[in-house]
């Protein structure tokens, strides 16, 4: 159950400890704990902050989308 659950997660997931991670040169697992260290320590507040970046991701992935040609737009 906890692996689907895991796997459902990372399926679906907006992939903001990955792209983090390959940012930083970390792994992805590392930046995950870190996440959810930071949700338990300050009550929350980890959880808004990776809701905020996933928006911030998503919004940049939007705008700079590669174009094959002139008339994809």
């Amino acid at each position: 159950m906890l692996y689907n659950l895991r796997h459902f997660l990372e399926r679906n997931g907006f992939y903001v400890s990955s792209r983090l991670a390959d940012r930083l040169g970390m792994r992805a697992k590392i930046v995950r704990l870190f996440f959810i260290y930071l949700t338990f320590a300050t009550a929350g507040l980890g959880f808004v902050i990776y809701l905020n970046m996933a928006f911030w991701l998503k919004i940049k992935d939007l705008v700079y989308t590669k174009r094959t040609s002139v008339f994809d737009l």
